[in-house]
């Protein structure tokens, strides 16, 4: 090969190098999402949780310990105990969302913090993750083994979509994309909708609530936002958009979307104001002692469900991504030994498999 050969193919391997991080770069800076703008954003100032250039939570709230060690809490991430992960693959059921009808509210888990719920033809779906990442980038965040049974072609016709706030590990561009034809409208806190609308979503199916404000979708249908003790962010600023819990009223029961919460007093003051519920959806899992005001231990995810007054507790937020150093089922086993306690009903299901809100339901120990 002569000289002038091998310089053009040189050159072509540089361009398609050149090419190909410029696309990676453009994926990622997609994934990011955007910041909002515009109305959005004067809205946003506009509200009684902006303060000091980002939203707050009622308590003071450092996403980490000032004491905690980023060294250690790295090294803590590469060398995690073994049992972060299943050892076998993840057990599911396989239940057909199109064919599922119910006169009473039913609900499906998609592990970790999406699920779907379904009453009298009305389709809810909460902080849909179905892309195998909790990441914008593929080797951090990878579902676990048999826990990726469902996707976007699965789902029926969603009559409203709900974010619960920004983080990868609840809102996901590739399955936004994906389901938004499916979707007649999305509810987020305020200032999600920029990265709805930045990845294609129609402003006019976009309602986004501040903490106390509240929608109604439809006859027996309602959706009020709460105060939850987090943090947002998908790239470098925090707290540009806010992170809610929801109070959904639906067809005579009351049911809470917890999303993401450390344990503080707005538990107690949501089971006094709405309470009480048929079902709380709490958070359970990615704990951390260097990290307690973000995430609830087990325990304290009991002890607020019996603050909001339930008759059940449904805990997630566990059973798909490593997110933390504790063992994969670590939460699911604290929630079941501390609800005993309390005489607290849990439900446990596998993922896919579909549970009646305010029935019986067995709780089967399927982790073990």
């Amino acid at each position: 090969m002569n000289k002038k050969a091998k310089g053009t193919l040189k050159a072509l391997a540089l361009l398609s190098s050149t090419f190909l991080i410029g696309k990676l770069s453009s994926q990622l800076l997609s994934a990011f999402g955007k910041s909002p703008s515009g109305d959005r954003f004067h809205r946003i100032l506009r509200s009684a949780n902006f303060k000091q250039g980002a939203f707050q939570n009622i308590s003071p709230t450092p996403v980490m310990l000032p004491n905690a060690s980023m060294l250690k809490v790295t090294k803590q991430f590469i060398f995690k105990q073994e049992q972060v992960k299943p050892a076998a693959p993840i057990p599911s059921v396989h239940t057909n969302l199109k064919r599922l009808h119910s006169a009473e509210p039913t609900l499906v888990w998609f592990g970790h913090s999406s699920y779907m719920i379904l009453s009298k033809g009305f389709n809810i779906l909460v902080d849909p993750v179905f892309s195998g990442n909790a990441s914008p980038v593929s080797f951090f965040g990878k579902s676990f083994e048999g826990s990726d049974v469902y996707d976007h072609e699965d789902m029926p016709v969603i009559d409203l979509l709900v974010i619960t706030h920004d983080h990868y590990d609840h809102l996901d561009q590739k399955t936004i994309q994906s389901l938004n034809p499916k979707v007649k409208q999305f509810i987020t806190p305020l200032g999600v909708g920029e990265h709805l609308e930045y990845w294609g979503v129609k402003p006019e199916k976009i309602t986004e609530l501040d903490w106390q404000e509240e929608k109604a979708i439809e006859e027996g249908v309602k959706l009020t936002a709460t105060s939850a003790r987090h943090f947002s962010g998908r790239a470098f600023k925090r707290g540009r958009t806010l992170w809610a819990a929801y109070v959904l009223e639906l067809h005579g029961y009351k049911i809470l979307l917890g999303g993401d919460s450390g344990y503080d007093t707005h538990f107690k003051d949501i089971g006094e104001q709405y309470g009480p519920f048929d079902l709380a959806i709490l958070e359970a899992g990615q704990f951390g002692e260097n990290w307690p005001h973000i995430h609830m231990f087990p325990e304290e995810t009991v002890r607020a469900a019996m603050d909001l007054k339930t008759k059940a507790l449904l805990p997630v937020h566990w059973g798909k991504f490593v997110l933390s150093t504790h063992r994969w089922n670590a939460p699911i086993e604290g929630v079941v030994s501390h609800a005993k306690l309390h005489n607290l009903s849990v439900l446990t299901p596998q993922i896919g498999e579909s549970v009646q809100i305010g029935a019986e339901n067995i709780t089967k120990a399927w982790w073990s």
